[in-house]
């Protein structure tokens, strides 16, 4: 049986979608397991089996016996979950042009490239342990995985860069600049001592001298969600609720993570504001879908979470699982075909995983 082509969804309403979505996984039953990331557009996340952060879901994707799991996230999270899953289990993504602004800015011709160049000041493998975000390529991860290296979240790189630090001197942190500068900053490390390397530039644009003393090189590299928000608007809040929490996530710029009172995560996040006391107002610096998820489920504790950015700022790409690739995805499932599946070829997906269970055994 050929797979039904996604033409005949593409301009199905919404609400015959659901219907579908919801009579598909009721003739899949045990034999899918739905994953969504917190980022997650409401109409798709209602049908998740399995939430969290990109650390909290590559470990469910380990655990899980269902044989297939169906990521609604993007790339590189369904990626993870290929890596981690049994040979036996097929992980879907319901479009490929879900992706991630941020994984894009590091490739691998770049990262190599960047590795090469700094052999030629010092021995590299010796005095470098390379960090990769999990917002990255499964073949970046591989990298690090060759290089004795390791990856991290946004949950755990405190304790990952603690790790890689006790391997060798210095750090080579990628792709997002943010997550590692407050991460070093958290550690004692000063600024002066975290340089970063821009890849379109001989020398990421350093001096050999500044290389050299440099305990973290930080890739430039950003989220466009999180580059949105500004400590000004940490300060108007504070002026109109001076007894107002704020709370970002470590992808933020230095300046609104230093102001803020808590930093962490997505799961932080949530944990943070569903454990404060009743009739507290936040400002919160992350993703608009999850902060109005959150919103709602607070409000009954006279909670109120509010939006750090005056601007609509949501995970563009995430926003591109939507009810019609679901319904799509989901009842070629059921019908015994498989469309997009996420297969990491094993050259990759070997190293690859030994960096992630590196990260998993020191997290």
């Amino acid at each position: 049986m050929s797979a039904l082509s996604f033409d005949a969804y593409s301009g199905l309403p919404d609400a015959e979608c659901q219907e579908r979505i919801r009579a598909a996984r009721a003739r899949l039953g045990k034999a899918a397991v739905l994953l969504c990331h917190h980022y997650q557009r409401a109409d798709i996340y209602q049908h998740a089996d399995l939430t969290g952060d990109s650390l909290k879901l590559a470990r469910l994707a380990a655990q899980t016996d269902a044989p297939h799991i169906v990521f609604c996230g993007v790339h590189f999270m369904a990626e993870v979950a290929d890596i981690l899953s049994r040979p036996q289990q097929t992980t879907l993504l319901p479009d490929l042009a879900a992706g991630c602004s941020m994984a894009d800015m590091a490739n691998l011709a770049k990262v190599e490239r960047c590795w090469r160049e700094l052999s030629e000041i010092m021995a590299v493998e010796a005095e470098f342990t390379p960090v990769t975000y999990i917002n990255s390529a499964a073949d970046l991860k591989a990298f690090c995985g060759r290089h004795g290296g390791i990856v991290c979240t946004s949950s755990n790189a405190g304790a990952i860069a603690e790790w890689a630090f006790a391997q060798r001197p210095k750090l080579l942190f990628f792709p997002d600049q943010h997550l590692g500068r407050w991460t070093g900053h958290k550690l004692g490390i000063p600024l002066e001592a975290m340089q970063m390397w821009d890849p379109d530039l001989p020398l990421g644009g350093l001096t050999p001298e500044a290389i050299t003393q440099a305990k973290i090189l930080l890739w430039k590299g950003h989220c466009a969600v999180h580059q949105m928000f500004q400590k000004s608007q940490i300060d108007a809040f504070r002026a109109r609720a001076s007894d107002a929490l704020v709370i970002a996530h470590p992808e933020c710029n230095f300046a609104v993570c230093a102001a803020a009172d808590y930093v962490g995560s997505t799961e932080l996040i949530v944990k943070t504001i569903k454990a404060a006391p009743a009739n507290t107002r936040w400002l919160v610096g992350t993703e608009l879908n999850l902060v109005e998820r959150l919103a709602k489920e607070v409000a009954p504790e006279g909670k109120t979470v509010q939006f750090m950015s005056n601007l609509i700022c949501m995970c563009s790409t995430m926003q591109r699982i939507d009810p019609q690739h679901l319904a799509w995805t989901l009842e070629n499932l059921a019908a015994g075909e498989a469309v997009n599946p996420i297969v990491v070829p094993e050259h990759e997906a070997e190293p690859a995983r030994a960096a992630l269970e590196r990260m998993l055994r020191v997290s």
